[in-house]
């Protein structure tokens, strides 16, 4: 109810301005908690590190929540008024949280979309594979045990070689095309079973402290904390969505052991 108070003989509208910004704030309490709670179900399982790096999910993921997160408490202190009854007040409040909630689900559904779902050792270099780069018609000719999208964080898969020179030239046209060879699943295999190929196409990380003392110190410290002497450690580019990234391999077992930020093509 709209209360007036009288200043000098004239009445004024006391328009409960703290109620509203005590609603607001609440609201933006419920909010922040809410989107803390998807922060850490996005970055601990869909994009894990270095992947909300790599492929864009950090800035993709916190410009959805901000604005779902800043426009629901601002549209709460815009309509909530005491003076409504409190059913119609009840529902206000209740159709706004709906549809911000429907908004955070439309929101986590684009940063699912656009999801790292492999890594994929591509000939001489790893590839960061988005489930919205996978072609739908392909995916029934995905090898027996691979699964084609995970939801707990890329998994590492490897191009096979191809089976002649008719495959190679149809990939090859389909890569200038858009289609990447390690977003092809009927070119899957198992990670383990390229060991080979990755040892083979590895350099050594010498090569790399070699051709980047800018960075040697960076590369020691990861090379420290994962207490492993640099002739045991060799190197792969990396492609990503929206940058190139170095990864480290075991130079005897094709394990990978690290990511660096640093372009080593």
């Amino acid at each position: 109810m709209e209360e007036a108070f009288v200043i000098s003989g004239h009445h004024k509208p006391a328009f409960k301005w703290r109620a509203r910004a005590r609603a607001m704030a609440i609201h933006l309490a419920i909010s922040a908690a809410v989107a803390a709670l998807a922060a850490m179900f996005v970055f601990g399982l869909w994009y894990p590190y270095p992947y909300r790096e790599i492929s864009g999910g950090r800035e993709l993921f916190l410009l959805l929540v901000t604005v779902d997160v800043i426009l629901g408490p601002l549209i709460t202190f815009a309509i909530f008024n005491q003076a409504k009854p409190r059913a119609e007040l009840r529902r206000d409040l209740t159709v706004v949280g709906l549809l911000q909630l429907a908004a955070l689900a439309y929101g986590l559904w684009i940063v699912a979309i656009a999801r790292p779902v492999h890594l994929v050792f591509e000939i001489d270099r790893y590839r960061v594979v988005h489930a919205i780069d996978v072609p739908a018609e392909l995916l029934p000719s995905s090898p027996d045990k691979v699964v084609s999208f995970s939801w707990t964080g890329p998994k590492l898969m490897a191009v096979r070689p191809f089976a002649s020179e008719e495959e190679k030239m149809e990939a090859t046209m389909a890569a200038l095309q858009g289609v990447d060879l390690g977003a092809r699943p009927d070119l899957w295999e198992p990670y383990e079973q390229a060991q080979p190929r990755v040892l083979a196409a590895s350099k050594p990380v010498t090569d790399l402290l070699g051709r980047f003392p800018a960075h040697a110190a960076e590369i020691d410290k990861v090379l420290g904390r994962m207490n492993r002497p640099a002739a045991g450690v060799s190197y792969l580019p990396m492609v990503g969505r929206k940058s190139f990234w170095t990864v480290l391999v075991d130079a005897r077992t094709a394990e990978v052991l690290a990511y660096l930020p640093i372009d080593s093509f």
